[in-house]
């Protein structure tokens, strides 16, 4: 439906956008990704027709509706929420009162072929109305509302009501109720709690358009992508399979990448040690030009800073006791409602706990009650010997002090460092997306994303044994999640967090709260496993439930017959799930053995190495060795496709 050729964007003299070419059809399942600041949200914006490139060619199949989600900056008025959200029927709005105009025109036309045109038009146009969805409105904003979160008292409110996160569901909602032929949403779910991005998998799942996402979301990215564009330095390049698959070639791909460029490195320091050893020796000064036109022509290997491995080291904690925190007959009121009650739990140190539950069970209302910042509550709190306590809040960029305003990023983060820590600031605050020049910038231009980062640090590099953090990855990108989770799962202290990022839930939690919104007051119960684990007990209770509910209106033989659906239907999925992941992975093999092959094409084309008869032979045996497993896993592909 898409498509662009050879398109170029430049800011300055900087070069966003070199080149590329992308084609972007109904079946388009894409991720769009690449380090901050490399133009994945530009890119975006020329594929919206927002932004006009300097250069290239797009072509647009005639028709076409491209829906455009920025990550940040809308802010609706002057409608109550459905009033607003309806906005997204407008074109069909023109369409209808298209159509009521060829009606009233084709009552005089007497001309028979300016009369079929006519007929021809209104009933293309009344097609696209039937299937747009229109007559039906009422019932898919009321879906797509539930299922982004907003309650049904929602619908009347005026959108002024709604903070900044809720303004972009409501954007969310709009470009979904759309339901345009390309879509393409900047972070989409950067404001959605767990059940909402679950319910946003599904809509993409049965989508009938095609879709590009920018996502810092990896679970997000590998149940609703089959392709990865990774933007570095300008260029576009393409990769089958979802996010994971993406990452595991291009790990290979780097492994070469990090040796061509370490073999650089070495080559250049060699060589502007030679020129600074004889730049004023006359006799040298053939040499040295010639080692300076080299170095000026040489074409720089870099690493995508996407790619760089960072980590994050946190101070020992304190010494502490075996327990960390005990909770006995927790309660919290909001007036005459009572948000939770009797909870009891006993957390060991050195567990990471995960607090779940829906938008309004009372999470954030217990992390703050734990951090001492909510003291009106019922029971009792204990906190383990030595306890020395840290809270990251979702507020957490207002906290940041207004003497710390004159500071820069790096002066900042070194007032009150450990000693020990102050070497190793630069890389921490890299890992933390302040790379370059970011350290010089004041803390009072930074951004609310940039402060919450900043205070996050700021607050880690402190010797503590009880962390207390809530939404910790909102504003990290991917790889800075990787480098939090690795130092958390490092970390000998205590973690009780809340996030909606289900890569980090799973991979850090040890235990699960879950806060049930079900009940009033909200029921709490103590999984002892992580959230993956959580996630397998709360499907198999609700697969049961279902059952029980079922058979209990059945005679003898509807549960026999029952049963064996269920356990049929069960099975295909299982087999469906099983065939998908099985595909991804023969087609990233091939990937990876097809570049394999084409570096040792690359390499027996060099004089080097075909001038040597037994280098050769050598090489080309790895070839065909190859060409049979690409042939093989090719064959298994086909199979693993059709089956």
């Amino acid at each position: 439906m898409i498509q662009f050729s050879k398109i170029s964007l430049a800011f300055g003299d900087k070069d966003i956008l070199k080149d590329l070419s992308l084609v972007i059809t109904a079946g388009t399942r894409a991720a769009l990704i690449g380090a901050n600041g490399a133009g994945k949200t530009t890119l975006l914006k020329v594929i919206a027709g927002v932004t006009t490139p300097d250069s290239g060619e797009k072509s647009v199949q005639k028709g076409c509706r491209i829906s455009y989600l920025p990550q940040t900056g809308l802010v609706h008025r002057g409608n109550s929420l459905y009033d607003e959200v309806e906005k997204a029927f407008s074109s069909i709005k023109a369409l209808i009162s298209r159509m009521e105009t060829l009606a009233s025109i084709l009552e005089s036309v007497k001309n028979d072929n300016e009369g079929a045109k006519l007929l021809e038009e209104y009933h293309i146009l009344s097609e696209i109305v039937e299937n747009s969805g229109y007559n039906i409105r009422k019932q898919k904003i009321q879906a797509v509302l539930e299922g982004l979160g907003f309650a049904p008292k929602d619908k009347n409110r005026p959108v002024e009501e709604f903070s900044g996160g809720w303004q972009m569901r409501i954007a969310l909602v709009k470009a979904l109720l759309e339901t345009p032929d390309v879509l393409l949403l900047d972070e989409p779910t950067n404001y959605l709690d767990i059940e909402a991005r679950t319910w946003l998998e599904k809509w993409l799942d049965d989508f009938g358009g095609g879709y590009v996402l920018v996502s810092h979301d990896r679970f997000f990215l590998d149940v609703t992508v089959n392709e990865v564009y990774e933007l570095f330095q300008g260029r576009l390049k393409r990769y089958v399979g979802n996010y994971t698959a993406y990452e595991m070639v291009r790990k290979v791909e780097l492994e070469s990448l990090v040796k061509r460029y370490n073999e650089q490195q070495e080559e250049i320091a060699k060589s502007e040690d030679l020129i600074r050893r004889f730049r004023y020796k006359a006799t040298k000064a053939a040499m040295v030009q010639e080692r300076i036109k080299r170095l000026e022509k040489m074409e720089r290997i870099e690493i995508p800073e996407s790619f760089k491995k960072m980590s994050v080291q946190f101070p020992k904690p304190p010494h502490s006791g075996k327990t960390a925190i005990t909770i006995t007959g927790l309660g919290k009121h909001y007036g005459t409602r009572q948000i939770f009650g009797e909870l009891d739990l006993i957390l060991d140190s050195g567990e990471k706990l995960l607090v779940v539950g829906r938008n309004g069970a009372g999470k954030t209302t217990l992390l703050r009650i734990l951090a001492g910042k909510d003291t009106d509550f019922e029971g009792t709190i204990t906190y383990g010997a030595g306890i020395a306590m840290g809270y990251f809040s979702q507020d957490a960029a207002e906290t940041l002090d207004d003497s710390d305003g004159g500071k820069s990023v790096l002066e900042y983060m070194e007032k009150d460092m450990p000693i020990a820590f102050i070497p190793k600031v630069r890389d921490m605050l890299g890992a933390f997306l302040f790379r370059g020049d970011d350290v010089d910038k004041n803390v009072a231009v930074l951004s609310g994303g940039e402060k919450s980062r900043l205070a996050l640090l700021k607050m880690l590099v402190k010797p503590m044994n009880l962390l207390i953090l809530d939404e910790p990855t909102n504003h990290l990108d991917l790889q800075s999640k990787d480098a939090l989770m690795d130092a958390l799962k490092a970390f000998a202290g205590t973690v009780i967090f809340v996030s909606h990022d289900r890569s980090f839930m799973e991979g850090l939690s040890s235990k699960t709260l879950e806060i049930s919104g079900k009940d009033v007051p909200s029921s709490t119960r103590l999984f002892y496993g992580n959230y993956g684990y959580y996630l397998e007990k709360i499907s198999t209770e609700n697969v049961v439930e279902m059952e029980e509910t079922r058979l209990k209106i059945e005679d003898s033989k509807e549960k026999n017959d029952a049963r064996e659906r269920f356990s049929a239907e069960k099975q295909k999925r299982s087999e469906m799930r099983r065939q998908q992941r099985r595909e991804v992975a023969l087609l990233s093999a091939i990937d990876v053995l097809e570049k394999e092959k084409a570096m040792l094409e690359a390499e027996l084309s060099m004089p080097a190495v075909y001038t040597n008869g037994e280098k050769a032979r050598a090489i080309q045996v790895q070839i065909n060795e190859l060409v049979a497993k690409i042939e093989e896993k090719t064959v298994e592909w086909e199979m693993a496709a059709s089956g």
